[in-house]
């Protein structure tokens, strides 16, 4: 039976069969797979040798009959790529038993074909470009599914593509590192807070000097393996792919976990991802290699956050039992609660309320005091600089970072190499085209062309001619303008939702408020404001967690309506979004109580009222700081409970579930036959959630640091609770990225981006907000206020019935005051002229007189802590001072290797040239007839040693001279 196989543009080798029946060739490739093959490795290629670096993942469907027309599909087998390529050189290790055949029905319809096509060619694009790959042999097993193709990176390959990138690797030169100088009894008191690691310490003493990768110097680096030289996280940073995932020709592509005995998986499953190592530090070297550099800063940002946490919380804890200590001596308190002073208040409501004593809010104003008192004010301002701390520090932990992992003294070009210039994202190329009527004349496949070029997702060094494009065309604002209206007009509609959410809780306040207190149940009546405020801030917290998932949805949308060119401006845009929307969502409720509620209700006799019939709530007897404290804190910790711990275990769980659910309902014939075959890692790693990025997680730790910052002078347990929080959410996020979600691409990174700026905004924004949370939501500025210009004694004594002012009854407007009329007079707490004055009702002097002294207390407040903040920024170097001299010390180093290598070469040369010299000598005289080729290079011998200072100058960034 004569085989003749296509042309090779597929780069498969392919048998059409025409003369044999499609079951009997089935039978016979299945006899083929399963005598005597023994699959490779999970990790591994057929062969068991070559590792599978990434793994391209595509849906087919085929026809459900072996008796379709042969017009209408092709019948074929397909080898997996372990066949040698005619014309190429196989790599070392392949042979001809490891090969796969399966078989291949054709596409069902066109849509179908059209990818298959498009993959065909991408994937020779790749294999031009140097990269072996594997397909999937279970493809004759299933109808309906997913096909798997394995990608290994040769050494030619990596080497050339580390070389290009100029990655440091490190050399053969070791030395003493930075921890080398740590006393010896602080590295046995740390001791138990390591991780159990083989060789950590040794290796924390001990630093190879790196360098930039190159090819022409191989015998100056540590190569033991040239399979392990490069690791995990390098191999899948060169051989990322990702173009065509957002045209539906593949599913997924993503490097596979090593869940290997002893691997990097295996310690950071055991030393990292589990609540065990709990009050252990994180591993950070080995989530760097893993994962790669960007997750590994944030893992490193994420400790040192929670880090500072504690000594915040500690702080915090301190002012928290300063108010508990000293709440039996607040005078004001006790004046309130003081029955005999007899402070007959105004009604709360019209009508239904009644007069009461001032003596019945007793409980709120002791509880008040535990977050409103002096102590309180100092708290702020060590927050605010413990913001600056925070940040200055981080540069600092940073900075030793990238120092540590091979990141610093990068020159420019090297930078630029290191970050290739971004190629455009799919959908920016695609409507470029449609602009350029590119796809009106070639279709589908010609639209998609221009991305199935490996440059478009591996690095510029393997990249291949690209296919025609639209030469100098581009998108300009016209073509956005459509996206940008909708994206104003959307989040100003968002703003519009979130404030109506917030009206809508108010609304419900005023409406039940009124309702409890016409019941004629006193039980009721006595808890109608507990009742009330607890249960609006539930509803709040609700509303919160509602609209955060939809706003996080409609941020994407928009972002993709602007049609950012790469994927670097796409995340930013996004991230700035999303955080605007969310901001607001979160905060909103609070800002109302902090700074509205109460300020716009009106006085007795003229109050304001909403809709014509309800009146504007006030605050509570002893002030909006308690309700300010109750809002703060049960949203924040609903927000950390429910969204960021039962969220992120319960939804990945359901969808897990789902998705086997899902899996069982099909139809036999469509899944994989299972029965006695295993699971390849492949499998199991797509059977996992995707990762879509590191926003979510940095989101969520903003808003939280905007709780701790923002209004931390009302509820000075925020660090605590955001301690106790982030001490499981570094081991949830852990378990999550070990567990739950297939391995990220390592990407590389320097810094955390531009949630830094956002940090930084959220700082300079607390200072001011805490500013004005002291001076108009607490009572601390009127204290000082009275002490000191209105008290007779220069004591606090006589300060409530100061702020309290006075009523005629007799001034209600008719049909709003309550039924007795034993009172004549009511009191209610503002600072304006008593009734029998010449101005009844004006504001009084003493409201003049505070207000004065709050908004000098805001301005003295806010350049005195960001005067300090400066200074604590300017005392607190970026990058520390045992790095600088470290650097120093690395190109002391480096050139000396170099020159000793330079050395090395001249004395071969010497020796060589005293050889020829001796011969010729023997041969020949005089010596001035010796031949200038035997010069190095044709050059004479001084001019070979001149040029030694630039060779060097050149491979070490350092200028040299004799």
């Amino acid at each position: 039976m004569p085989v003749m196989p296509p042309p090779l543009s597929s780069r498969l080798l392919r048998f059409s069969v025409h003369c044999v029946s499609p079951l009997a060739l089935l039978q016979v490739v299945n006899n083929f797979m399963d005598a005597g093959h023994e699959p490779g490795k999970g990790l591994y290629f057929a062969d068991g040798k070559r590792k599978v670096d990434y793994v391209l993942v595509y849906q087919y469907r085929r026809p459900s009959s072996l008796h379709e027309s042969p017009g209408q599909h092709r019948l074929s087998v397909i080898s997996n790529g372990s066949f040698p390529r005619v014309g190429s050189k196989e790599p070392e290790g392949v042979k001809e038993e490891h090969a796969e055949v399966v078989l291949d029905m054709g596409p069902a319809d066109p849509a179908e074909g059209e990818k298959i096509m498009i993959r065909e060619e991408f994937e020779a694009n790749l294999r031009e470009a140097g990269l072996e790959m594997e397909r999937d042999n279970e493809v004759s097993h299933k109808v309906h599914g997913q096909g798997f193709i394995r990608v290994h990176a040769p050494w030619q390959v990596l080497s050339r593509e580390a070389e290009f990138l100029k990655i440091k690797v490190p050399t053969k030169k070791v030395y003493k590192g930075l921890s080398a100088t740590m006393s010896a009894v602080w590295r046995k008191l740390n001791q138990p807070f390591q991780p159990n690691i083989p060789h950590l310490q040794q290796q924390s003493r001990t630093k190879f000097l790196s360098h930039s990768f190159s090819r022409d110097k191989l015998h100056l680096y540590n190569i033991e393996s040239k399979d392990t030289f490069f690791d995990n996280a390098t191999r899948s940073r060169i051989v990322r792919i990702t173009t065509l995932i957002a045209k539906g020709v593949y599913d997924s592509a993503f490097p596979l976990h090593d869940p290997e005995l002893f691997s990097l998986f295996q310690l950071l499953h055991d030393e990292w991802a589990r609540y065990g190592a709990i009050f252990k530090y994180q591993p950070l070297d080995l989530i760097r290699n893993y994962f790669g550099e960007k997750i590994g800063l944030y893992f490193a940002w994420l400790g040192v956050y929670t880090h500072l946490l504690a000594l915040a919380s500690l702080v915090g804890i301190i002012v928290f039992l300063y108010g508990c200590f000293t709440i039996d001596s607040n005078i004001p308190s006790l004046e309130m609660c003081d029955e005999t002073q007899n402070f007959t208040m105004c009604p709360l409501c019209d009508r239904a309320c009644d007069y009461w004593h001032l003596s019945t809010a007793c409980g709120t104003a002791r509880a008040s005091h535990l977050f409103d008192n002096p102590a309180t004010v100092f708290f702020a301002i060590f927050m605010s600089l413990w913001a600056v701390m925070f940040l200055e520090h981080w540069k600092r932990r940073q900075n030793s970072l990238n120092y540590s992992w091979n990141m610093t003294g990068m020159e420019e070009e090297e930078v630029l190499a290191s970050r290739p210039q971004e190629h455009p994202r799919p959908k920016y190329e695609t409507l470029l085209l449609q602009k350029s009527h590119h796809i009106l004349s070639y279709g589908l496949h010609s639209c998609v062309k221009v991305l199935l070029n490996p440059s478009r997702s591996l690095s510029p060094s393997l990249s291949l001619p690209l296919s025609p494009q639209p030469g100098d065309e581009k998108l300009t604002w016209r073509d956005r303008l459509p996206g940008y209206f909708i994206n104003i007009s959307s989040i100003l509609l968002m703003f519009g939702v979130t404030f109506a959410a917030v009206f809508g809780v108010i609304m419900y306040r005023i409406t039940v408020s009124a309702l409890l207190a016409m019941s004629q149940d006193p039980q009721i009546k006595s808890n109608a404001r507990v009742t009330v405020t607890a249960t609006a801030v539930i509803i709040n917290l609700v509303v919160i967690l509602i609209l955060d998932e939809i706003y996080g949805s409609v941020a994407v949308w928009l972002t993709e309506l602007e049609i950012p060119k790469t994927e670097t401006n796409f995340e930013e845009r996004l991230i700035l979004k999303a955080f605007l929307l969310k901001f607001m969502n979160a905060y909103a409720p609070i800002f109302y109580v902090a700074f509205f509620k109460g300020r716009f209700a009106g006085r007795p006799g003229d109050y304001v009222y909403i809709f014509n019939d309800y009146r504007m709530e006030e605050c509570a007897p002893g002030g909006c700081l308690i309700e300010l404290c109750i809002q703060l804190s049960i949203i924040m910790l609903g927000k950390q409970l429910i969204q960021n711990n039962v969220f992120e275990i319960a939804i990945p769980k359901l969808k897990k579930l789902f998705r086997s659910l899902k899996e069982k309902k099909r139809a036999p014939e469509e899944r994989v036959e299972q029965t006695g075959r295993a699971l390849r890692q492949w499998h199991l790693d797509y059977n996992l959630e995707p990762f879509d990025g590191l926003t979510p997680e940095y989101m969520e730790m903003i808003i939280q640091f905007g709780f701790v910052s923002l209004f931390v002078a009302s509820f000075p347990l925020a660090p605590l609770f955001a301690l106790l929080n982030n001490i499981i959410e570094i081991r949830l996020d852990a378990k999550k990225f070990v567990t739950e979600l297939r391995r990220p691409d390592a990407v590389r990174a320097k810094d955390i981006g531009i949630w830094y700026n956002i940090l930084s905004g959220l700082g300079k924004f607390s200072v001011i907000i805490n500013a004005f949370v002291i001076s108009f939501t607490s009572d601390f500025i009127p204290r000082l206020v009275y002490q000191y210009m209105y008290s007779e004694t220069g004591t606090m004594h006589g300060f409530i019935d100061h702020t309290l002012s006075y009523f005629n009854v007799s001034h209600f407007k008719a049909g709003t005051a309550p039924a007795s009329s034993a009172v004549t007079v009511c009191r209610y707490k503002d600072y304006r002229e008593p009734p029998w004055s010449s101005e009844p009702y004006q504001f009084s002097r003493q409201y003049w007189a505070v207000l004065a002294a709050r908004l000098a207390f805001v301005i003295l407040f806010q350049n005195l802590v960001m005067f300090m903040g400066v200074l604590v920024a300017w005392v607190i170097p970026d990058v520390p001072k045992n790095i600088s001299e470290q650097l120093k010390r690395e190109k002391t180093l480096l050139v000396d290797v170099f020159m000793n290598e330079e050395k090395e070469k001249l004395q071969l040369i010497q020796s060589l040239f005293s050889k020829e010299a001796t011969q010729t000598r023997q041969q020949q005289s005089p010596l001035s007839q010796l031949s200038k080729s035997s010069w190095p290079r044709g050059r004479g011998f001084v001019e070979w040693l001149a040029v030694i200072p630039r060779t060097v100058e050149a491979d070490t960034g350092v200028g040299v001279g004799f």
